[in-house]
């Protein structure tokens, strides 16, 4: 019995896991992350925009860059992994986590990232 509650309690605790990482997450512009991004490394943030640009299944993930109106042409842009995907066009929500000078590589490095995204439209 006391396996069985056990296993029930984490359940639940791991059903609103994903509903805390959202409440965590600062809610930032496009530009703001770029300007703070050295502050927000490592951290949960939430970013609301318009999908610009798509390329789905690169390295196992999705890449997602969204615009918010926010920024010059240096930090109106923000690249967003995720398993999640959007079309071209779509208003969304992203949450994630900011990760600075990322090296895939073969060349890919980017120096300002949100990882591991959950990408929803609005």
């Amino acid at each position: 019995m006391k396996k069985v509650l056990a296993l029930v309690i984490a359940g639940m605790i791991g059903s609103v896991a994903p509903a805390a990482f959202a409440a965590d997450a600062a809610v930032k512009t496009v530009a703001a992350v770029h300007q703070e991004k050295a502050e927000l490394s490592g951290k949960a943030i939430q970013v609301s925009g318009k999908v610009v640009k798509v390329n789905n299944g690169i390295m196992g993930r999705n890449f997602v860059h969204v615009r918010d109106g926010s920024g010059d042409q240096a930090t109106n842009n923000l690249i967003v992994t995720s398993k999640d995907t959007a079309v071209v066009g779509d208003e969304v929500v992203v949450t994630g986590n900011v990760k600075l000078d990322r090296d895939f590589g073969s060349g890919y490095m980017y120096p300002l990232l949100v990882e591991d995204a959950s990408i929803a439209k609005k």
